[in-house]
């Protein structure tokens, strides 16, 4: 099991390179896996996804249970509830690695734009999804971008901000070098997942392939 941030990047992306080349191997999902974590857990990432059903965190990441700590929410929003879990995630189960994952054709996103464009907030709850997302497609828009991709990687980019301007217990635990957080952005069509931006990790380089 990883303990740095590096090595659970690492260890995800592989996973995830597994996925979109059609060879997954499917670890962790036995029966002994089972038995194993029934009185304990020690994922080694904690994941904010968008709740779109293509984006099934242990399927795309080729993981098994126990491997990740997954919070999901449309559009990837986050409020109390989610930073309070990401905090469990890192402070309590000791991840080191925090990642947000956006995807195209998000439909929250593409709503909170016809929102900006029509000035008509959703109806119901939806109104609060379409409200966190808000900020992300205003800058996007301020910055001149136009193409869908863009304002997702915008969107994963501010999020990462959020939760580290927010949260200052995984703030100090990026600073103390105990975990990092990353930002992803998945491809529906071809099944990969790019880095959009890092907070405690170099990106620079690609990680090396995990066997």
């Amino acid at each position: 099991m990883p303990s740095t941030p590096r090595e659970a990047f690492d260890l995800l992306l592989a996973g995830n390179r597994r996925f979109a080349a059609g060879t997954p191997r499917h670890p962790n999902q036995d029966a002994a896996r089972r038995a194993d974590l029934a009185s304990a857990q020690r994922p080694f990432a904690v994941l904010l996804g968008c709740s779109d059903s293509r984006l099934a965190a242990e399927i795309i990441f080729d993981q098994g249970l126990g491997d990740l700590f997954v919070v999901r929410t449309a559009g990837h929003a986050a409020g109390p509830e989610v930073l309070g879990s990401i905090e469990y995630g890192v402070s309590v189960l000791d991840c080191p690695l925090v990642v947000v994952l956006g995807h195209d054709a998000c439909g929250a996103v593409g709503a909170a734009r016809a929102a900006v464009a029509d000035g008509t907030p959703g109806r119901g709850y939806l109104r609060d999804v379409i409200e966190r997302v808000t900020p992300s497609v205003l800058a996007a828009q301020a910055a001149g971008v136009s193409e869908d991709e863009d304002f997702i990687a915008t969107h994963v980019r501010l999020t990462v901000d959020f939760l580290m301007d927010r949260s200052r217990e995984l703030a100090d635990q990026v600073d103390a070098g105990r975990t990092a957080v990353v930002g992803l952005s998945y491809r529906l069509a071809d099944g990969s997942a790019r880095p959009v931006t890092a907070r405690g990790l170099e990106l620079s380089s690609d990680p090396a392939p995990t066997s």
